[in-house]
């Protein structure tokens, strides 16, 4: 490989982004004027079903299974790969164009949030519910949430950026973010050998926002790593990624604003809890 040194001065190269290099840019703001749809519901989420949107889904389908009908929402899906983050009416709604953006339309004026986080603790408080409010309980809980905010790049954007979908393979960068990824694991795997779920006893927050990234990540379903990085070594988060998939409004979150997979998994929009039996993909193309 040739060393490479970099030149005094950046420049922005469109055909050396790998995989996404059509959506990435130097630059913010919108690209295109489009308005957001807009439906009956309190919660107006856009969003995809990457893991940050699931964390986002599966917290509204939870709450509205333990009872909570003020929860309802409608789910518009935003196509990162055709740049629908860049629309106008995105932009408004989350500045950094990056998916998940809510609007919470249920009080006088409707209130934005973006970023995944930032979601989960405005729901979470909104409704009382998977947040602990015993002051130790609740620190435990909000920093393993944060833990995700801060790991998550290390294995998103780091190990399956080299790993999968860089245009050349570095060793160096690989060995790099597999040694961080695997620590990471570790530190879960520490952390699930004392305490049921990650906040403690307790399913919470922390929860939604670690299992869509390193759930998926234990049980070899993305970058294709799974034998790479040993993930079955892990034994306790292979028994905690197996009790949160097996809950409904897990596998109901899961599938809202999915695009790949199999069809009866994909429901592209969610505006009723019976859109999950009658809109699904494979339904909608059976009727067409």
């Amino acid at each position: 490989m040739t060393e490479y040194t970099p030149p005094a001065i950046w420049t922005w190269n469109k055909e050396n982004g790998g995989r996404f290099a059509s959506i990435n840019r130097p630059i913010a703001g919108p690209t295109h004027d489009k308005d957001l749809p807009v439906g009956k519901h309190p919660f107006q989420l856009y969003s995809l079903a990457t893991p940050n949107g699931v964390k986002v889904t599966v917290m509204f389908e939870e709450l509205l299974a333990v009872g909570h009908q003020g929860a309802e929402y409608d789910a518009w899906m935003i196509s990162i790969g055709k740049g629908d983050q860049f629309g106008s009416g995105f932009v408004d709604v989350n500045p950094n164009s990056k998916i998940p953006a809510l609007m919470d339309r249920s009080g006088k004026t409707p209130i934005r949030i973006f970023e995944s986080g930032a979601i989960l603790v405005h729901l979470a408080e909104k409704f009382g519910a998977f947040l602990p409010t015993d002051p130790a309980a609740r620190a435990e809980c909000l920093s393993w949430l944060f833990w995700q905010m801060g790991s998550a790049p290390y294995l998103g954007g780091g190990f399956g950026h080299f790993y999968a979908y860089a245009p050349t393979k570095i060793e160096y960068a690989i060995d790099r973010f597999a040694m961080e990824v695997k620590r990471q694991l570790d530190v879960l795997d520490r952390r699930l050998g004392e305490a049921e779920y990650l906040g403690g006893a307790e399913y919470t927050i922390a929860d939604m926002a670690v299992w869509p990234w390193y759930g998926a990540l234990a049980k070899g379903l993305v970058y294709g790593a799974g034998e790479f990085l040993q993930v079955q070594d892990y034994k306790n988060v292979q028994r905690w990624t197996d009790a949160i998939a097996l809950r409904p409004a897990v596998q109901r979150g899961r599938m809202v604003n999915r695009a790949t997979g199999e069809l009866s998994s994909q429901l592209h929009e969610r505006h009723d809890a019976s859109d999950f039996d009658t809109k699904t993909q494979d339904k909608l193309e059976a009727a067409s």
